[in-house]
């Protein structure tokens, strides 16, 4: 994603990690450095190659492929643009036999294989076979920002041929349905700029070590709509609103009062320690099926009290339970 790609960056989103703020936290989880594969070449008494860490980015042309790339080139990957996913394996095995000088690959596969696309799944079966560890980003971005996108570089989509921008989005998305659906990790570009999708891949990447769970909690209000890349939704419109409180209407609820408002309220203590504790099963099965990223979505009207104080609340909860969290205000200061 070069800088034009992208609309102006959101001020009003504010993330808060580790590093000061309220309700992330962070723990270290180990690596599958000891992880082994066999090429079928070695000699007898000759040490085993060790399995390269493998990430595979990929996601709707113009929605930051390219972005998310340099990043991990610039942390220390070797990166290969539009490989053809038939050779990953090889790549793979390549990397195993490098003595260590290739530790991390990672591969961009999108539509511009055209027919080699198709191999992408076989290919993915192949690794689990040989028992590599592999992750996949998904950049995602909506229409009207992948037209703007379009249509400001004057390029046209990869899969559009004789028709529209929009037709090319639309059969794209229907191609990477699946992958987008099997992906660990899913990244809305769609009112990103440059600089925050760096700041995004380097929050998850540029790490010594590996957590076994990352979660974002993300405060969104519903009248700005849903977001894309959540996994769960919550929905905070079933406490009462600090907005008709006139004294309380102009903080948020990142203000101590407002959060005792919302907590005060019949419900709002049993919601959260039940859904607390709904996340601790949840964060156990994903860890269990290698799922190593989710997006909490928490909601109320304008994404300004109510969602925002349970956000932080709930990543509290997470970060305490050994999970490294990430919290993200959306809407906060829209109004």
């Amino acid at each position: 994603m070069t800088e034009h790609e992208t609309g102006p960056a959101p001020e009003r989103e504010r993330t808060q990690q580790e590093t000061g703020g309220s309700g992330a936290g962070r723990t270290a989880a180990r690596q599958d450095d000891g992880a082994q594969v066999s090429t079928g070449k070695e000699k007898a008494g000759a040490p085993e190659a060790v399995i390269p860490e493998l990430v595979i980015i990929s996601g709707m042309s113009g929605a930051g492929r390219s972005t998310a790339a340099k990043c991990l080139e610039d942390l220390g990957w070797f990166v290969v643009d539009n490989l053809p996913p038939a050779l990953i394996p090889t790549m793979v095995e390549l990397g195993a036999r490098s003595q260590g000088n290739v530790a991390r690959i990672a591969v961009v596969v999108d539509v511009r294989g055209r027919r080699f696309f198709d191999n992408l799944r076989e290919s993915l079966a192949d690794l689990d076979a040989r028992g590599v560890t592999r992750r996949t980003v998904f950049l995602e971005s909506s229409d009207d920002a992948l037209v703007r996108r379009f249509e400001s570089v004057r390029r046209p989509h990869p899969l559009q041929g004789d028709g529209r921008i929009v037709d090319g989005i639309a059969a794209e998305r229907e191609l990477l349905r699946e992958l987008r659906g099997d992906a660990d990790l899913v990244i809305d570009t769609s009112s990103l700029n440059v600089h925050e999708l760096r700041a995004k891949m380097d929050a998850q990447f540029a790490g010594e070590e590996e957590p076994e769970l990352r979660a974002t909690v993300m405060s969104f209000g519903f009248k700005y709509g849903l977001p894309v890349d959540a996994d769960l939704v919550v929905d905070m419109r079933f406490l009462p609103n600090p907005h008709w409180v006139p004294e309380l209407r102009p903080y948020t609820g990142l203000n101590e009062e407002v959060a005792s408002y919302v907590f005060n309220q019949p419900g709002a203590k049993e919601f959260l320690d039940r859904y607390a504790e709904m996340l601790r099963l949840v964060a156990a099965g994903y860890r269990r099926e290698g799922k190593r990223y989710v997006t909490i979505a928490v909601g109320c009207t304008g994404g300004k009290h109510r969602s925002v104080a349970m956000s932080e609340k709930l990543a509290a909860r997470l970060a305490a339970e050994g999970v490294e969290t990430v919290v993200v205000h959306r809407d906060m200061g829209r109004e």
